[in-house]
């Protein structure tokens, strides 16, 4: 999960698996999966940069295993 902050100052968790696609207007609009959307005041590129540590956290245990385990 990664976090994200809406335009109220709220902030939520979601999964960034479900990201289809992030748009740059006056606010960031994040399209999921599902077709919903959501405004929030994070840039494309924060929301780029989470994504990248949420797939390093979630794929490094995978990388560090030795081949017969």
């Amino acid at each position: 999960m990664i976090y994200i902050t809406r335009t109220n100052g709220s902030i939520i968790f979601i999964n960034p698996e479900l990201i289809q696609t992030v748009e740059s207007t006056l606010d960031t609009v994040i399209t999921l999966v599902n077709g919903k959307t959501l405004n929030v005041k994070d840039t494309p590129q924060e929301i780029a940069e989470r994504f990248i540590e949420y797939r390093r956290r979630t794929l490094t245990p995978f990388h560090e295993r030795q081949p017969d385990e």
